[in-house]
């Protein structure tokens, strides 16, 4: 159950809202998986689920004023009224609204930073409606039916490294999944929900054909890897606990790079970690499913934005005569400059 509440400033209406086969994969040359049989049968949904236009454009746009001081005067004096009219309240109450009015006065930083992020914000839409909205309607009016996008994207949510830039990806191409380290934890119905809703939609309703796996250079969510303990006290709320979802490919670059610089193991990490979330792809039925049948691909790529460098690498998936899964043959690699 969800509970929406609104208020309006300016004429800007502002809403929130709280809310049976047994299978081996082997994927070289960094990883191995073995999936195991799922215990809980994939049930189809019984309704489809709809896709809806969710914004219409205001035109012209209208920055709102962030503060409306007579409304803001007009409560202080209603208090103050109410005050003098409860006396036995006056003292302890007067002293906090001084405290109050107080902090008030000192939020005009924010308010600077709140405007300048609407007047961007204003800007970027603006720009937008006028160079692709409107540029292309053929193409915004096919996406208010509906979307089918051939991509599912993994990426991480460094702001420097939006697949949409760096691929290129048009609006209904590719179905986004953003995280801390472009991670993809394994099949948890309780523990990963989130991420298991988001590809079983993508696989299921959507009918993705490639699902793409992006790791980057100079990642944090990977120097955190590195960096944490395996165990122990964490010192995050959230962090250290998502990112032991690739602790394989810390290991296996310690193993393999011992005497590495931290920046070179770093490094090595973030190819390895695109390799341990392919695999962990493997653990859902519905995934499985979609590359034994032939409908679906799964790719990683890293991107190097230091030197402007992009490598691609695909997973090869086939069947043998007995209809079982075999070992992956080959995987496929470009680097492209």
């Amino acid at each position: 159950m969800s509970i929406s509440t609104a208020s309006t400033v300016n004429g800007w209406c502002l809403t929130s809202i709280s809310s049976s086969r047994s299978q081996k994969v082997s994927l070289r040359p960094t990883c191995v998986a073995t999936s195991k049989n799922s215990s809980s049968p994939i049930v189809p949904p019984i309704t489809l689920i709809r896709n809806q236009p969710v914004f219409a454009a205001p035109a012209p746009i209208i920055t709102p004023t962030l503060r409306d001081d007579l409304a803001y005067e007009e409560a202080v004096n209603a208090l103050k009224s109410f005050l003098i009219e409860n006396g036995e309240l006056e003292s302890e109450a007067a002293s906090k609204v001084a405290q109050i009015t107080a902090e008030l006065k000192t939020t005009s930083g924010g308010d600077k930073i709140s405007a300048e992020a609407i007047e961007r914000i204003k800007q970027g839409f603006i720009k937008f409606k006028k160079e692709k909205y409107e540029s292309n309607p053929g193409l915004f009016g096919e996406l208010a039916k509906g979307q089918s996008p051939k991509f599912m994207v993994f990426a991480c949510s460094d702001s420097r490294v939006c697949p949409s830039h760096v691929l290129d990806f048009q609006p209904g191409e590719a179905f986004m999944f953003r995280n801390i380290a472009n991670m993809v934890p394994p099949y948890d119905k309780v523990k990963y929900v989130g991420v298991g809703s988001a590809i079983e939609y993508a696989v299921l309703h959507l009918k993705v054909s490639n699902i793409l796996v992006i790791g980057h250079s100079a990642c944090g969510g990977i120097k955190g890897l590195m960096s944490f303990p395996d165990d122990g006290p964490n010192s995050t709320d959230f962090i250290e606990d998502w990112v032991r979802i690739c602790l394989p490919a810390k290991h296996k670059v310690l193993a393999e790079h011992p005497n590495a610089t931290f920046e070179e193991q770093c490094s090595q990490c973030e190819k390895e970690a695109v390799n341990v979330s392919i695999a962990n792809l493997l653990t859902y039925p519905f995934v499985r499913d979609g590359l034994v049948k032939g409908t679906l691909a799964i790719q990683g790529g890293y991107y190097d934005f230091v030197k402007g460098a992009f490598t691609l690498w695909t997973l090869d998936f086939g069947l043998t005569s007995s209809q079982s899964v075999k070992d992956v043959a080959t995987i496929l690699q470009w680097t492209l400059y």
